[in-house]
């Protein structure tokens, strides 16, 4: 293949992830558990917030390691 085609390929796939994050960030208000699983972290002290979510991450993980798997066969 010429290095144009795998150019274009990459771009491509680029472009529907960068679909998808769009599509993620548009809705992922409307999705009730997202950020708020049981084992985030929240730390209130006065006027400072200290947010870390700890399962969201790992979760999100899980399921772009499933994805990306599943994509690379």
């Amino acid at each position: 293949m010429s290095p144009m085609h795998e150019l274009g390929k990459m771009l491509f796939i680029f472009g529907i992830l960068m679909v998808a994050v769009g599509l993620f960030l548009m809705f992922a208000p409307r999705i009730p558990f997202i950020g708020r699983l049981p084992g985030d972290m929240v730390i209130r002290r006065g006027n400072f917030t200290f947010y870390f979510p700890l399962a969201t991450s790992l979760l999100l993980s899980v399921l772009l390691t499933l994805l990306f798997s599943i994509f690379r066969k």
